[in-house]
């Protein structure tokens, strides 16, 4: 890579303040607003709280053993704390560009310590995905790219999503949040799919996320195996994978 390039693509961020708060049992971060970047319930610190989140480990369906997960954008971990307790046999890798969200994540959020099979990264995810040593390294890609707004992604460009595509092995699976009505979402839609080969846009649930599950290679949608995936699914870990079963047949169906 050139060092121009590497220059253009470095960004300037502006990091705004970390503000929590409580309510009802679950911890929240936000950034300065009243923008949710994340939750905790607090008795049940490695639960994923927030549906739009249970939705982002919708990849689960299609891949049962992945050997790699990368989390771009940490929040409160949720998605981190779910993969390294689930799947021990799995690499962890979180890229998170402000270091005081790293901070706060270890101390109000239980993301464990960095270990053999934990690793978070204080970095840009532009330049993470570009570095060619990740290159076809990875199973599962979670993409979860917010400012202080929390209403678009600041990394939406088909130059990005094609550099997501090239860190996952051929049958990976990224899965990104979006926002349904937010003018960027269309953009990301085309971009992504100049990407992957196969792309769903799961329906929006009630906080007005999208979930994209974007399929480097389109898989087969074998509807009675996904089934039972779906139930082996709910049965160990009490996610809402029949949900995302139901949601995906409606997607195909339209």
């Amino acid at each position: 890579m050139k060092k121009a390039d590497t220059a253009k693509r470095k960004r300037s961020p502006k990091f705004e303040p970390i503000t929590l708060s409580e309510q009802d049992g679950v911890r929240y971060l936000h950034f300065g607003t009243e923008w949710v970047q994340g939750a905790m319930r607090i008795r049940r610190p490695f639960w994923i709280e927030l549906e739009y989140a249970q939705q982002m480990m919708a990849w689960m369906l299609f891949i049962e053993q992945p050997m790699h997960i990368a989390q771009l954008g940490l929040g409160t971990g949720a998605l981190t704390k779910f993969c390294y307790r689930e799947f021990p046999d799995a690499q962890i890798t979180a890229v998170e560009l402000n270091p005081n969200v790293i901070e706060v994540c270890r101390r109000m959020f239980r993301l464990p310590a960095d270990d053999d099979r934990l690793q978070v990264i204080q970095q840009d995810a532009d330049l993470f995905v570009n570095d060619p040593h990740h290159r076809r390294t990875l199973d599962v890609m979670q993409i979860d790219l917010y400012d202080a707004t929390a209403r678009g992604p600041v990394l939406d460009s088909p130059e990005f999503y094609r550099a997501c595509a090239q860190c996952l092995r051929a049958d990976g699976i990224a899965t990104i949040n979006l926002f349904g009505d937010h003018p960027s979402f269309k953009k990301n839609i085309v971009a992504i799919r100049s990407a992957f080969d196969h792309v769903l846009a799961l329906p929006e649930v009630h906080q007005g996320n999208v979930v994209v599950i974007a399929f480097k290679s389109a898989p087969s949608f074998d509807m009675a195996a996904l089934y039972l995936r779906a139930t082996t699914i709910n049965a160990r870990t009490k996610l809402p994978a029949h949900l995302w079963l139901h949601d995906i047949q409606s997607v195909l169906q339209d």
